[in-house]
């Protein structure tokens, strides 16, 4: 099975934005316009089942019924707090403040040494995702993902799977091809609701959700001297592993055979079978 694609979430998959920032920052913006809300670390793991930050104001204050000054329209509140959330949180990103998970530097240099396709799909804002790029990889490495699909570029959020048909579309690339790295379970049912066969690196807020469909669960990318734990998806789980390029080929192979997936190896011939992910420990 041939790899041809990366595509990453941002939020939780790239770095641990969510407790440490977006909360931080949503918090900032409520004290900015006077209010007295306050996300805790429980109650935001709770709103994140919400995807979008417009969204994830608007449950709140469906849910809670927080106090809301009576000269903000609650639309027009909404707009602005999570524009003033985003410079909170962009700001934040530029002093250094958010740190790429680990092995997440090291898989994207290694595909891109390679010669296979990066690309982002995120429910995240075009500038918060194009922030976290340059401040935590490097200052160009937005122009190494040929497309970073972003915000309400489609009309349905994750878990649709719009977004990752988008990607799909403008790569020019079957599913069965591409590998999704995500964090959540509503990343995973929009990636595998786009037939992209995906590894899940789970959080803190994410580790208690289902991820039954994933190809593979580990407890984040590893890296040589820090190997992630793999969780679920093959043999070896409980044993240390890290996804590189090769095992990342390994798992979308077992993945798309698994699905019985008939893959076209030339005109006129396909094959069918099944096999299990098989990932070798780190020694």
């Amino acid at each position: 099975m041939t790899l041809k694609a990366l595509i990453f979430d941002v939020d939780g998959t790239l770095a641990e934005t969510e407790r440490d920032g977006h909360r931080v920052a949503f918090n900032q913006a409520f004290a900015n316009v006077g209010l007295s809300w306050h996300w805790s670390i429980a109650r935001y793991g709770e709103l994140l089942h919400v995807a979008g930050g417009k969204e994830r104001i608007r449950a709140y204050i469906e849910q809670d019924q927080p106090p809301i000054p009576t000269h903000w329209d609650v639309e027009t509140l909404i707009a602005t707090l999570h524009q003033r959330k985003n410079q909170y949180y962009t700001d934040g990103l530029r002093r250094g403040e958010v740190q790429l998970r680990p092995g997440v530097r090291r898989l994207i240099l290694e595909a891109r040494a390679q010669g296979i396709r990066l690309a982002i799909a995120t429910t995240s804002q075009p500038e918060n995702a194009l922030a976290l790029l340059e401040t935590a990889l490097a200052p160009d490495a937005p122009g190494w993902f040929e497309v970073i699909a972003a915000g309400d570029i489609v009309p349905h959020k994750k878990p649709a799977p719009d977004v990752y048909r988008y990607v799909l579309q403008q790569l020019g690339l079957p599913a069965h091809v591409c590998l999704a790295i995500e964090d959540t379970e509503q990343g995973l049912t929009a990636a595998t609701g786009a037939g992209i066969p995906t590894v899940v690196t789970v959080n803190d807020y994410t580790r208690e959700q289902s991820f039954a469909a994933a190809a593979l669960v580990l407890t984040h990318l590893g890296e040589p001297q820090h190997p992630a734990q793999i969780l679920a998806g093959s043999p070896l789980a409980g044993q240390p592993a890290m996804l590189t390029v090769d095992t990342a080929r390994q798992v979308l192979q077992a993945s798309v055979l698994a699905n019985d997936v008939t893959v076209f190896h030339r005109a006129g011939s396909s094959s069918k079978s099944t096999a299990s992910t098989d990932l070798k420990p780190v020694i």
